[in-house]
C-alpha cells in the first residue's frame, strides 16, 4: 500500500530524525538500567493504520460545529506534512501547539507525530510568559496558537521561531520563513500536483518512528510547585499507555461510538486518553472547545452520550455536590431511604439520575488526575456507579495505577498498569508511607535542558521518584498519602499529611474546597466557602465564620493532637489550580 508514497523524500526526513536523536541523546540522562524495548511498536504506523481502517467513519467533531470523518483528517495531515516540507521543517524539529481543544489541534498534533517532529503540546490557560519562556525553552521552529492565545502572545519575544501559524483555518499570523508562507498561499495547489487524481487510502504512508527512545513529545507540567518543567516523553511511554488502554478500557467499547474530550489536550492525561486511544481505536471524538463547567458538561453529556467518561475529581465533585446531593439529603429523602421497601426504589432511581446525569450511555467512569473526595467516592460505590481511580504523572505519560471498575478498593487508586513496576521506599510499605517509585516502559526520558533535575527524579537504576506518598497492600492495590513536599512536620516530629485533614474539611457544612498550611507550628485551615449556598440559606459573612468555627470544632475532634486546626480562614476565590484542577499550593504557604 505504502510502495507508492514512501518516496526519496521521507527516506531523507527517516535519515534526518535517526541524525537528530542522536544529538538529542547528548542533552538525555541516561542510567545503568536497561529497559527491554522489543515488543514497542511504532505509534506513528499505529495511526496510519487506524486511518485507513476506519476510513469513511466520523473521527473528530467540535462541539455544535463541523465533523471530519477519518480521511478528512488524513487530507489535512498531508497538506501540513507539505507545508512542512517546503518550510524547511526537520524530522527531529519542534512544532509547538496553544490552543483550546479542537479537531485542527488535534490534526495539528497527529501531523506532527506522523512528520517525525517532536510535539510540544502547551496549556491554554498558560501565561503570555509562561507561553513565550516555554516555546523558547523547547527551540519550537514553529507554533499553532488558536484565536484568543493570538491575542495575547506577542512574536518578537519568541525569536527563534520561524512562524506562528493559527489553529482555525492555518492562516499564517507571523513568518520569517518565505518558503513557509509560499506553501501555505499555495497549499492546494502543491497538494494538486502531489495527488493529481485523488487522495485515496494507498496514498497514506507514514514516517516510522524506528527507535522507541526517541523523544516523541515535550510536556510542560503545570504542578502544584510552581515550575513548568519540559518532561521529554519518549515513544515507548506513548506506546505503552496507548498498549494498555486498548487492552484494557478498549474490551466495552466499539468503533464508531461517541468520546467527548474535555481535559485540556496541552497535558499529557488529556492527549494520551482523550486523544491518541479514542482516535486509534476507532471512536468518534466530541471536542468542547469552551470552559467545562457542570452545566456545560451535563449538556454535553446528555446530547453526546459517550461510552467511556473520563474526568478529574473536582468536576465530578461538583456535579454530585451541585445536582445530586441537594436532592438526597433532605430530611424526607433520609426517612425514605432508611424504609425498607421503598429505599430500594428511592435508590434505584437515584443511581438511574446519577447515570444519565452522564448521558446515561457508560460502561466506566474514570477519575484521574488529583486525590477523589472520600464522600463523593463512597457514594458512588454505595450507588454502584461504574468508576474507577486512576493514578498518574506527566513523566509517566501518565499512567501508572488502574483498576477496572469491579475491582476498584475504596480508597485506592488501582494496581500497577502494565510494562510497569512499582516500589514504596518504606521499612513497612502496607502501614508506613514511603515515596512511590516508578520504573518501566512508561517513564520519562528526563527533563529537558535540565539534566541536574532529571537526576533528582530518575535513579540510576531506572526509578522514577515520584514525590508522592503512599503504601501499598498485600494485592497490589496503591493508596496514595499525599506529596511528600505537603508533608508537614508537627511539634513533636509527627508526619502530618495536610491532604487527609483537607477530604475530611471539603465534606462539611458550606466547603468548597480547603488548604492546610503550617504557620510556626500551627495548622491553618484556607477555605473557600460556598457562598452561593450561603446566600440561599440568608447567611451573611459573620454567620458563614460561625458555620466554620462549628466545623472546625467538629473537624479536630476527629483529629490526633498533633494534627488539629488552630483556625479557618476564609479566601474570597477559588483556589488557583494547574490544569488537572489541582490546586496550586506552593502559592499559600
Amino acid at each position: 500500500m505504502c510502495e507508492r508514497n514512501c518516496n526519496f523524500a521521507s527516506e531523507i526526513r527517516q535519515i534526518e530524525q535517526i541524525n537528530s536523536y542522536s544529538e538529542q541523546k547528548n542533552s538525555i540522562f541516561y542510567m545503568a538500567y536497561t529497559l527491554d524495548t522489543s515488543k514497542v511498536e511504532s505509534l506513528s504506523k499505529i495511526i496510519e493504520r487506524s486511518i485507513v481502517k476506519y476510513w469513511d467513519t466520523p473521527a473528530l467533531s467540535d462541539y455544535q460545529g463541523r465533523t471530519l470523518q477519518f480521511k478528512d483528517v488524513a487530507r489535512k495531515i498531508e497538506k501540513l506534512h507539505i507545508l512542512f516540507e517546503e518550510a524547511g521543517v526537520k524530522a527531529g524539529d519542534k512544532i509547538a501547539i496553544c490552543g483550546r481543544n479542537s479537531t485542527n489541534w488535534a490534526v495539528t498534533f497527529f501531523a506532527s507525530i506522523t512528520y517525525g517532529t517532536v510535539t510540544v503540546p502547551l496549556l491554554a490557560d498558560f501565561t503570555p510568559e509562561q507561553i513565550h519562556n516555554t516555546v523558547n525553552h523547547s527551540d519550537a521552529k514553529l507554533l499553532f496558537v488558536g484565536d484568543y492565545v493570538a491575542t495575547i502572545i506577542d512574536g518578537k519575544q519568541m525569536p527563534c521561531l520561524e512562524g506562528i501559524i493559527n489553529l482555525p483555518d492555518f492562516s499564517i499570523i507571523e513568518a520569517k520563513s518565505e518558503p513557509l508562507v509560499y506553501a501555505r498561499e499555495h497549499l492546494n495547489e502543491l497538494f494538486g500536483r502531489k495527488y493529481p487524481k485523488f487522495f485515496r487510502k494507498e496514498n497514506v504512508c507514514y514516517f516510522e518512528d524506528k527507535d522507541p527512545n526517541a523523544m516523541c513529545l515535550i510536556n510542560y507540567t503545570s504542578g502544584t510547585t510552581g515550575f513548568s518543567k519540559g518532561v521529554m516523553i519518549p515513544y515507548r511511554a506513548m506506546w505503552s499507555n496507548l498498549d494498555f488502554a486498548m487492552k484494557t478500557m478498549n474490551k466495552c467499547l466499539h468503533p464508531g461510538e461517541n468520546y467527548i474530550s474535555m481535559l485540556p489536550l496541552g497535558h499529557m492525561f488529556g492527549i494520551a486518553f482523550e486523544l491518541v486511544f479514542p482516535f486509534v481505536a476507532g471512536r468518534h471524538i466530541h471536542f468542547l472547545n469552551r470552559t467545562p463547567s457542570p452545566q456545560v458538561l451535563l449538556k454535553a453529556y446528555a446530547e453526546i452520550r459517550p461510552t467511556l467518561v473520563i474526568s478529574v475529581p473536582l468536576v465530578i465533585e461538583k456535579i454530585i455536590r451541585k445536582k445530586v446531593f441537594p436532592k438526597i439529603h433532605t430530611l424526607k429523602m433520609q426517612a425514605l431511604l432508611r424504609t425498607p421497601i421503598v429505599g430500594k426504589k428511592v435508590k434505584e432511581k437515584i443511581r438511574e439520575q446519577v447515570m444519565n446525569a452522564f448521558g446515561g450511555n457508560f460502561f466506566e467512569l474514570i477519575v484521574g488526575g488529583a486525590a477523589f473526595n472520600k464522600e463523593v467516592e463512597n457514594f458512588l460505590r454505595d450507588e454502584r456507579i461504574p468508576y474507577c481511580v486512576g493514578y498518574g504523572a506527566t513523566e509517566c505519560a501518565p499512567l501508572i495505577t488502574y483498576a477496572h471498575w469491579m475491582d476498584v478498593v475504596p480508597g485506592s487508586c488501582g494496581r500497577p498498569c502494565a510494562n510497569i513496576e512499582i516500589e514504596i521506599d518504606s521499612t513497612d510499605p502496607r502501614n508506613i508511607p514511603g515515596e512511590i517509585l516508578v520504573r518501566g516502559l512508561n517513564v520519562m526520558l528526563g527533563y529537558y535542558k535540565a539534566e541536574e533535575q532529571t537526576r533528582q527524579a530518575l535513579d540510576e537504576d531506572g526509578w522514577y521518584h515520584t514525590g508522592d506518598l503512599g503504601i501499598m497492600d498485600e494485592d497490589g492495590f496503591l493508596f496514595i498519602k499525599g506529596r511528600s513536599k505537603n508533608m508537614l512536620l508537627g511539634s513533636n516530629g509527627q508526619n502530618i499529611y495536610p491532604e487527609e485533614i483537607e477530604d475530611r474539611l471539603n465534606n462539611m457544612d458550606l466547603v468548597v474546597e480547603s488548604v492546610v498550611v503550617q504557620r510556626q507550628s500551627k495548622l491553618v485551615g484556607l477555605v473557600f466557602p460556598d457562598y452561593d449556598e450561603a446566600r440561599k440559606q440568608g447567611l451573611n459573612q459573620k454567620a458563614i465564620e460561625e458555620v466554620m468555627e462549628q466545623n472546625r470544632v467538629k473537624l479536630n475532634e476527629s483529629l490526633p493532637v498533633y494534627s488539629k486546626i488552630f483556625k479557618i480562614e476564609l479566601t474570597e476565590t477559588e483556589f488557583a489550580k494547574t490544569a488537572k484542577r489541582s490546586i496550586k499550593r506552593f502559592l499559600y504557604k
